[in-house]
């Protein structure tokens, strides 16, 4: 059966009465090679999620497919506006998760299949367009300090605001999405849960970590009282630069490499990763190797294995 195409300018996923306002059938919203994600919304079936795609890929798909429906003064917020910010969170906080929607009190947050609705009080967020979205969510400030209601590690919070306010350490890096005012004004605005893990998190949080990997390491060293390392040192030898680092105690010159999947099933990253090392080496730093067992099943040994490479180091 043929059937007739869509307007171009409806986008990939638009609403029922969207479509229906460009003349649209309400037969043809009916057919099979179109979504429907959530009610009222309908999406090409082009648009659909590859499986090899992230978790947090496949949210923001569903996000960009629900945008449609979501009337003015409607905004995501907490775990859907974080995963937008790509401010990190466990793994298992986001896969399978609903849709996280807000409205600002005294209105009623929104409820329907695939959303988790939620009544803000308005002292306790402030929304924003995203730039690269063209989603309304809270802002970054605003959503690190929601992600205290989900969040139960500190290490996790840390994480988060240490994304929050990254600062650029390469030209093409993106500006800080948060300053360290913004996150303590969005801590302080109101009654909050979580307030005393964010209270604990904020102080430790810092500007140069890249990676919620890299604010495990460094906080399970500083728990198990060790000296917090510097985070993405940049190595020089003879004054030529060699390499940047994840963590380094450079007056021990023992530095500590991070090791995600694609280092190992990427053959370039690989190479590249090897010819680093080599080059550290031929400049005295012993380099630890870190993997995920390392942080978050077994960090006090982790912790015991930096311990006796400070103590073996040359000082």
């Amino acid at each position: 059966m043929l059937r007739s195409p869509l307007p171009l300018d409806l986008g990939d996923s638009f609403s029922t009465a969207a479509a229906l306002a460009a003349g649209v059938s309400r037969s043809r919203l009916r057919s099979k090679d179109l979504l429907r994600p959530f009610h009222g919304v309908r999406t090409r079936s082009a648009c659909d999620v590859e499986p090899e795609r992230s978790v947090e890929r496949e949210l923001l798909d569903r996000m960009c497919r629900y945008a449609p429906r979501m009337p003015a003064g409607q905004f995501f917020t907490l775990v859907s506006a974080a995963v937008a910010w790509s401010i990190p969170l466990p793994l298992s906080l986001v896969m399978g998760r609903a849709l996280d929607v807000g409205v600002f009190a005294p209105r009623r947050g929104p409820a329907g299949r695939g959303v988790i609705g939620h009544a803000v009080k308005p002292e306790l967020a402030h929304t924003v367009i995203h730039p690269e979205l063209g989603l309304r969510v809270t802002t970054p400030a605003s959503t690190w300090a929601m992600l205290g209601s989900v969040l139960t590690r500190l290490e996790d919070v840390v994480a988060a605001a240490d994304a929050a306010q990254r600062i650029p350490m390469h030209p093409d890096d993106p500006p800080a999405l948060a300053t360290r005012p913004q996150l303590e004004a969005a801590l302080t605005a109101g009654r909050r849960r979580g307030a005393a893990l964010l209270r604990e998190a904020l102080p430790r949080a810092i500007t140069r970590s890249r990676s919620r990997p890299e604010s495990w390491m460094r906080i399970v060293l500083a728990d198990a009282g060790l000296p917090e390392p510097f985070a993405n040192f940049d190595v020089f030898d003879a004054g030529s630069w060699l390499a940047q680092v994840d963590l380094a105690y450079p007056e021990r010159k023992v530095a500590m490499e991070y090791e995600g999947d694609h280092h190992r099933t990427d053959a370039r990253q690989w190479s590249i990763d090897i010819q680093r090392v080599d080059r550290l080496a031929e400049a005295g730093w012993r380099v630890l190797r870190v993997t995920r067992q390392d942080i978050y099943v077994h960090p006090a040994q982790f912790a015991v294995r930096v311990r006796r490479a400070l103590e073996g180091a040359r000082r």
